[in-house]
Order: structure tokens, then C-alpha cells, then sequence
């Protein structure tokens, strides 16, 4: 054998020993791609998409600080979850409302989920955590805990024109077609108030309508209490005249029900003023007529007034100011004199 064979046949072993570690070498595997979010704007803006699933998901909310000032601080223009009167008069509390909207495609159109979720707190060792929505909705169909028709108002904060509750368990379907809607709704009303104190109100049925059309806009609402067998009506409508809206109301009770139980009747107008970019003033008044129950029954021949101002300012985007004060002077007791002022941040 010679050298050129012995060199060219180690040069051969050589190779099939480099080939076989080669095959069993360790090679690190790709690393998974990463699903950043996807914004999704079919439902407009704000939502996106959870990873993994077609369901757009928005996470919206507030932040609140509002000072109250009233006798024994009761809690007016609260919006909802209002606080206890205590032996103060002026009253701080804070608010932090965070509310989650799943939105998916579906054959029947949208599905849509809310939960509202909301923290008060009128002191540090007096706070609380409530449910304040948490709804299905689908093809006009709604069911679980939301706020009724009766919620609804004018824009500023004197009217007085809603129910004592507007938050129930309840079924609704809401017909809705460009500028219209239209719509019925059972109500679970256990959690209502009855005018001697108790919560004895069962099922409610509540019907609502509105719309637009050009500078007016209007909405009509009815709810039969069928524990109390008694009812309740309220029109309301806003129109665009010189620099800013005016907002008229009216509201009939035929008796003290979960619906209204506020006075036989009432009539509210408003004018929201625009009076800069920033800044809303809005000046209204009520007039009660049969203000106030006594023994299940409106009080008769008992009139009322109201009277107040709000203003809003918008301080920079998502950071709002309002200031309320409202003066109430009924035939069958003293006048008052309440107000608050907020601080409000939006995300």
C-alpha cells in the first residue's frame, strides 16, 4: 500500500465519523412566533383583539373624587350607588369604575358582553365593591343586571324625573333602526323601594321609544308596577336653539310605584349652554305638583320647586370638572340648599 491510498482512505473515515456525529448533533429549535395584540376596529374604537379568539374585548372606565354639601351630606348627584347621609354636612368620596365589553360576530349579528364593576369608597374603612352591570345582548335581545329607561334624563343634574332604582335584573328587547328605537322590557323590582319603606315590588313592565331627527331628539318611557298595580309616564326632548340645547321633561305617576314616586306629576326644562369648547353651563328648573306621599298616597294640594345650575369644564382630554348647586323649596317643609363638586378622569 502506498502513501497516496493510505492518505486518501483516512481521509475517507475521517468523513463517515464527521457524518454520523453530524446526525446526531443537538440543533435548537425555532422559537415561537409572538401574537402581539390586534387592534380590532369593527366596533369602533378602543377594542382589541383577545389573543387567540376572534372577541374584541374594550376596557374603559373612570376615576371619581366628589365633595358633597347638603344637610348631613346626603349624597346628591351621586349617579348611581349613592352614599348614606351621616351627621356631617359636607361629605368626600372617591369612585373607581371599570367596565370591560366583549364584542364577537356572530350570524345573528354582534354578541355582546358587559360587566361593570365599581369601588366607592365615602371613607377609608367604609368602602365598597359592587356588581353595577353585567349584561348579554344579542340581535336586540338583552338579559341580566342593567339600567333601565328610567336612568335616562336631561343633561344637567336638577331634574328629578327617574326612578328611586333603575338597575335590575331584567329582559329586554330593543328594536333599533337608524335614527329610532323602540323596545319592552320585564323587570325584576325586589330591590325598589315602596313608598311605606319596605322592598315589596315584584315584575315590572317598562316600554321605551326615541329617537332623532335633525337638531330634536326625543324619548318617551312607561313602567306598570304590578305589586303597587300602579304606573308611570315620562316625555322628554331636546332641541338645538342659539348657543346651546333646550331640554323639556314631563313625568305623570297615577300613584307611588317603583316607576316614580316622586310627585303626581312633575315638569323640568333646562338650557345647556356652550359656552366655550371647554365649558357647559346649564341653568333648569322643576315644578312638582302633588309633591310627596304620605300614607301610600301622593300629598295633595302640596307644591314644589326646584332650582339649580351646573357647570362643567373640560380641564384637558379625559379630565373633566363639574359643579352642581340646587335649591329645593317644597309647601310642606324646609327649603334646602345642596350641591357638589367632582373631579373626573376618564380612560
Amino acid at each position: 500500500m502506498n502513501i497516496k491510498s493510505l492518505l486518501l482512505g483516512s481521509a475517507a473515515a475521517l468523513a463517515a465519523v464527521s457524518g454520523a456525529r453530524a446526525a446526531d448533533a443537538i440543533v435548537a429549535a425555532e422559537p415561537e412566533p409572538v401574537e402581539y395584540v390586534r387592534v380590532c376596529d369593527a366596533y369602533g374604537t378602543g377594542y382589541f383583539y383577545i389573543p387567540g379568539t376572534e372577541t374584541c374585548l374594550k376596557i374603559n372606565g373612570y376615576i371619581r373624587f366628589q365633595v358633597d354639601v347638603a344637610p348631613n351630606a346626603s349624597s346628591i348627584g351621586a349617579g348611581g350607588g349613592g352614599s348614606v347621609a351621616n351627621d356631617s354636612d359636607w361629605d368626600a368620596r372617591t369612585r373607581g369604575q371599570v367596565q370591560f365589553t366583549a364584542k364577537s360576530d356572530t350570524e345573528y349579528g354582534p354578541l355582546t358582553g358587559v360587566i361593570v364593576m365599581q369601588f366607592n369608597a365615602d371613607n377609608a374603612s367604609a368602602q365598597k365593591a359592587q356588581l353595577d352591570s353585567a349584561y348579554l345582548d344579542i340581535a336586540g335581545f338583552r338579559a341580566g343586571l342593567f339600567y333601565s329607561w328610567w336612568d335616562d334624563g336631561l343633561s344637567g343634574e336638577t331634574d328629578d324625573i327617574g326612578s328611586p332604582v333603575t338597575l335590575h335584573n331584567s329582559i329586554r328587547y330593543q328594536y333599533e333602526i337608524d335614527a329610532f328605537y323602540a323596545g319592552i322590557s320585564v323587570d325584576e323590582l325586589e330591590d325598589s323601594p315602596f313608598y311605606n319603606g319596605e322592598t315589596a315590588n315584584n315584575v315590572g313592565v317598562a316600554v321605551g321609544l326615541g329617537g332623532k331627527a335633525g337638531a330634536f331628539s326625543y324619548q318617551i318611557t312607561a313602567g306598570y308596577d304590578t305589586d303597587n298595580e300602579e304606573g308611570a309616564v315620562r316625555a322628554m326632548g331636546t332641541v338645538a336653539v342659539g348657543p346651546g340645547t333646550l331640554g323639556l321633561a314631563v313625568v305623570y305617576a297615577s300613584n307611588p310605584n317603583a316607576y316614580y314616586n316622586k310627585a303626581e306629576w312633575a315638569i323640568a326644562a333646562e338650557y345647556a349652554i356652550k359656552a366655550t369648547d371647554k365649558l357647559k353651563i346649564t341653568p333648569a328648573v322643576q315644578y312638582y305638583n302633588n309633591y310627596g306621599v304620605t300614607a301610600g298616597e301622593f300629598n295633595d294640594d302640596v307644591d314644589a320647586w326646584k332650582a339649580g345650575v351646573t357647570i362643567d369644564y373640560q380641564i384637558v382630554d379625559n379630565l373633566s370638572a363639574k359643579v352642581s348647586v340646587q335649591y329645593l323649596d317644597p309647601d310642606n317643609a324646609d327649603d334646602v340648599t345642596s350641591g357638589y363638586f367632582r373631579l373626573q378622569r376618564a380612560f
